[in-house]
């Protein structure tokens, strides 16, 4: 999708007047940020770019869409039985909960910039801090 993105942008942005000779830039930098389509940034434009998009996935707001998504698609938000996953594979497709491990705690990681890792880390430590609370919460 973002490389469809990229190429809308880029027509989009064309006609506004942006200098032709940025654009090939801009569309890089729209290509290369989601994190599905594992293009390698090339540029500084796409390093912010991406982890701004990532940065967008953490914290209280990505929490939100977590759930949110995984309701819409059928999913619960944590295995009653077994929250944590000891005892089962990792699930993110049938918990919410499960997408903390899979995906969003590992993002700190991909982060390019130096300020985008310390709002990540920052941000992942909030979404851990949560976690604690909802397993306290529920008797985990």
């Amino acid at each position: 999708a973002s490389p469809l993105s990229a190429e809308l942008a880029v027509k989009v942005l064309h006609e506004l007047g942006v200098p032709t000779a940025k654009l090939p830039a801009l569309h890089h930098a729209v290509a290369a940020h989601s994190f599905s389509a594992r293009i390698p940034c090339e540029t500084v434009e796409a390093r912010i770019l991406q982890d701004a998009d990532r940065l967008e996935a953490l914290g209280a707001i990505g929490l939100v869409r977590m759930f949110l998504v995984s309701g819409a698609l059928g999913g619960a938000g944590f295995d009653a039985t077994d929250p944590m996953a000891m005892n089962r594979p990792l699930d993110d497709r049938a918990y919410a909960l499960d997408h903390l491990e899979v995906k969003l705690f590992g993002l700190v990681e991909t982060m390019n910039t130096a300020t985008g890792r310390a709002i990540a880390a920052e941000r992942a430590d909030w979404m851990a801090s949560f976690r604690t609370r909802l397993l306290s919460e529920i008797g985990a």
